[in-house]
């Protein structure tokens, strides 16, 4: 699982900071989270192929977080795409993209989809044989949607000398490797874990957009192996959190701690602040795997 960061800044890009927006590598799929102003200069730099982008999922309308889609969708039309694109956001991403390619005069290369949310509950809203996509609902000053990333459990790993040793065919491997118990001519039956071992465990990443503190969640991402969560104040600016429906590095990290996840990715910094160690330090106080965003930064889990 791979994560590149490609902007995490809130508001307004400066000559060094851009807008949230990220592309997430799981199971052979490409997802591009989130399409701030200059992400389609920021995938170039990274390297990321813009081919390999079937899928963007748009947390909420707000411009710091899709206002670089019609540019992305303008310059994959200049590059002759002809393999669909899905869009997934909130109802109103499609009048909004479709309004300015009409006035525009402009048209697409290729068929241009859109999956649009506004449900208050979490709802399964992508899925293919490797992976599943579910949205989280936030709490921010218009409808916004986290979204879950989860890879569907793999395969368990065959015991060949096991398999041998019981006299188990060739013929029979996959349904082994697929969990299935197997009976021999004999009529004997041999138990699957006598023949495989456990799988890698399915990693899951958790991307939690512009939101309050919204405990209620911790359900949906409980276990995620990784989990981005916005903290654009510091507890010394906490005060604006309810005004701009915000939340803290103390406040994620106190969600990281509650959904037990394996590592809390810190982002959405307000450009007031000089130091983003100290949100690192604020957070480690509350749960000690913590990572800042930064733009271009890559993880890989």
């Amino acid at each position: 699982m791979k994560l590149t960061i490609l902007g995490c800044h809130s508001a307004t890009p400066t000559a060094s900071t851009r807008p949230t927006s990220q592309v997430l590598e799981i199971r052979g799929n490409l997802f591009l989270i989130d399409c701030g102003e200059g992400t389609q200069m920021a995938m170039r730099t990274s390297r990321v192929k813009f081919s390999r982008i079937k899928n963007i999922f748009i947390s909420h309308l707000h411009g710091d977080h899709f206002f670089g889609l019609i540019g992305m969708i303008s310059t994959f039309c200049l590059l002759g795409r002809d393999t669909p694109l899905t869009i997934y956001g909130p109802k109103g991403i499609r009048e909004i993209i479709l309004l300015q390619l009409k006035l525009t005069k402009s048209y697409t290369t290729f068929d241009l989809r859109f999956r649009e949310s506004e449900s208050k509950d979490s709802q399964l809203i992508y899925e293919d044989d490797k992976v599943t996509v579910t949205t989280i609902p936030l709490d921010h000053r218009v409808y916004t949607n986290g979204y879950l990333f989860e890879e569907k459990p793999l395969d368990r790993k065959l015991d060949v000398v096991a398999c041998e040793e019981y006299g188990v065919d060739q013929a029979y491997y996959r349904k082994v490797k697929q969990g299935h118990d197997i009976e021999l001519a004999s009529g004997e039956v041999i138990s699957n874990d006598l023949l495989t071992f456990n799988p890698v465990a399915a990693k899951s990443y958790a991307f939690c957009s512009d939101t309050m503190y919204k405990p209620d969640i911790v359900p949906i991402i409980k276990n995620a192996t990784v989990l981005y969560h916005e903290s654009t104040f510091l507890k010394s600016h906490e005060d604006l959190c309810e005004r701009t429906k915000h939340s803290t590095a103390a406040q994620a990290a106190d969600i990281a701690k509650q959904a037990n996840v394996g590592t809390l990715i810190l982002g959405h910094y307000s450009t007031r602040y000089g130091d983003y160690e100290l949100f690192r330090k604020e957070a480690q106080e509350i749960f000690p795997t913590v990572e800042l965003a930064a733009d271009g930064k890559v993880f890989e889990f």
